[in-house]
C-alpha cells in the first residue's frame, strides 16, 4: 500500500509540473499574441495616418493648382542654346512658357516689335512675367496694358501677332489667355508669379 501511495504522489506532483509548464507556455503565448497584434494595429495605424496625409496633400495640391492664376503647363526643361536659330525641341504652349532658350534676355518694360520665343523663355525663367497682345489698330488696349505693366518689376508687354487670343500672360509653366481686356485679371497674374526665380535642373 505504501508503494501505491508513492506512486500516486510522485504522479500528482508530476500534473502539477506539467500543468504549471502548459499554463506557462499558454501566458507566453498570450503575449506573444499580444503584442504581435499591437504590433499591427500599430502599423494599421501607421499605414492609415500616411494614406491620409497622402490624401490631403493630394488634395491640398489640386486646390492650390486650381486657385492660382491661368493654366499649369507641364516643364519641358531649359536647354541653353547656342542662338535664336539653334534648332530645339517644340514648345508646348504659345507663347511658350518654358523649354529651350538663350543665355541672354529681354529688357523688361514695353516693346514694340515681338520678341522672339527662345528669348522670352529666359525671362520667365528668371521670374519674368510677359503680357502680350495680338490685335491691330488696338492703341487704347496697349495703353491700358501699359500702365499695368509699368507698375511692376519683372514684366515685359510685347505684341505678339502669331497666336490665336487677343491677350496672353505667360509665367514659368503657367498661360492664361483670353479675348477682352480685364485688369484684375491681369494683375492677379503678375503678382501671382513675378519675381520667382525657376533656375533648376531638369
Amino acid at each position: 500500500m505504501a508503494h501505491d501511495k508513492k506512486n500516486i504522489s510522485i504522479s500528482r506532483k508530476e500534473r502539477r509540473k506539467v500543468q504549471h509548464q502548459e499554463a506557462k507556455l499558454a501566458n507566453k503565448q498570450g503575449k506573444m499574441a499580444s503584442r504581435k497584434a499591437a504590433r499591427l494595429t500599430r502599423i494599421g495605424i501607421y499605414v492609415g495616418l500616411i494614406l491620409v496625409a497622402i490624401f490631403l496633400g493630394f488634395v491640398a495640391y489640386t486646390r492650390i493648382n486650381r486657385e492660382m492664376p491661368g493654366v499649369a503647363v507641364s516643364i519641358i526643361g531649359n536647354q541653353h542654346l547656342r542662338s535664336l536659330t539653334t534648332p530645339h525641341i517644340p514648345y508646348n504652349s504659345d507663347p511658350p512658357t518654358s523649354g529651350p532658350h538663350v543665355s541672354s534676355v529681354a529688357r523688361w518694360g514695353v516693346h514694340t516689335r515681338p520678341i522672339p520665343r527662345e528669348l522670352q523663355v529666359h525671362n520667365l525663367e528668371d521670374g519674368g512675367v510677359f503680357i502680350q497682345y495680338s490685335c491691330k489698330d488696338c492703341d487704347e488696349l496697349i495703353k491700358k496694358l501699359e500702365e499695368i505693366v509699368l507698375r511692376y518689376p519683372y514684366t515685359i508687354l510685347a505684341p505678339y501677332p502669331e497666336m490665336d487670343s487677343k491677350i496672353a500672360s505667360t509665367a514659368w509653366g503657367r498661360i492664361d489667355q483670353f479675348s477682352e481686356f480685364d485688369k484684375k485679371r491681369i494683375i492677379r497674374f503678375i503678382e501671382a508669379y513675378k519675381g520667382k526665380d525657376h533656375h533648376v535642373r531638369y
